[in-house]
């Protein structure tokens, strides 16, 4: 049967967000993830022989399509109530300022509204507020000696621009192996699939604005995700070996030890 423009939307909203999840689930690169949504929305579409707008014309493909994009914007951005109050703080100052500097008020008005702080946030490297000035601080901007097993105040944004530091940075420190350990690092302390997720959200607010350059950025973070999860499992297990060979060599050292007794 026919539908109308109201319950068509009810139909997305209900049905999209779990179509969606393997897609996620897969790594499928950011800058793909409206595409292969467009699939299960026109399914949905195609169910009734007839969708009309309010004033009682056939809707068209295109505002189907329009339609459906809107509600992967929604489903991305309902994700932001699951990040920890850090990361909810950079995703809104970062959807409205990108990384220009922006008035010092606005920014700490945002934090009271969120129930964090910008010293906190400064104190966790990720703002910089200076001069009544305040502005999030560029993946390469951050310090490059970050430990995630000692950051006092982890968070899952600084896991993610911290991974995108070490992706796109240049010699020693940088790439798939090096993101690998500092992901091996953080992941008993974070959701992983937290940093994934907010790489896709943030894709989002990039391609909606037009920021190409910070698009790319989250998108590689997003196409590098079997690799990354990869490398950080070649750490761990270097990691656990090289425990177990200390370990063994403590314990030679406690047995010549005993035998000179």
């Amino acid at each position: 049967g026919s539908t109308d423009r109201r319950s068509f939307l009810s139909a997305l909203r209900r049905e999209l967000p779990e179509a969606l999840k393997p897609l996620r689930a897969s790594s499928i690169p950011a800058v793909d993830l409206a595409q292969a949504a467009i699939g299960p929305g026109m399914a949905i579409f195609s169910r009734y022989a007839k969708v009309t707008e309010p004033d009682g014309t056939p809707m068209r493909v295109r505002a189907a399509l329009s339609m459906i994009n809107e509600v992967l914007g929604e489903v991305l951005s309902e994700q932001e109530g699951d990040f920890d109050t850090d990361t909810r703080w950079c995703i809104k100052w970062f959807e409205q300022h990108q990384w220009e500097q922006a008035p010092f008020g606005e920014a700490e008005l945002l934090a009271n509204a969120l129930n964090t702080s910008l010293s906190g946030l400064e104190d966790a490297g990720v703002v910089k507020a200076r001069a009544s000035k305040t502005e999030l601080l560029k993946p390469e901007a951050l310090r490059a000696s970050y430990d995630a097993e000692t950051d006092h105040r982890i968070s899952v944004w600084t896991i993610a621009m911290h991974l995108l530091g070490v992706l796109e940075g240049k010699g020693a420190g940088s790439g798939i192996d090096a993101a690998g350990e500092l992901l091996a690092r953080a992941r008993t302390r974070i959701d992983n699939d937290a940093v994934k997720e907010l790489a896709y959200l943030l894709y989002s607010i990039c391609e909606r604005k037009g920021w190409s350059e910070s698009g790319r950025w989250f998108n590689n973070l997003v196409s590098s995700w079997p690799d990354l999860q990869m490398a950080a499992r070649a750490a761990e297990k270097q990691r656990g070996a090289t425990a177990s060979q200390s370990e063994l060599s403590f314990g030679s050292g406690d047995e010549d030890e005993d035998q000179l007794f």
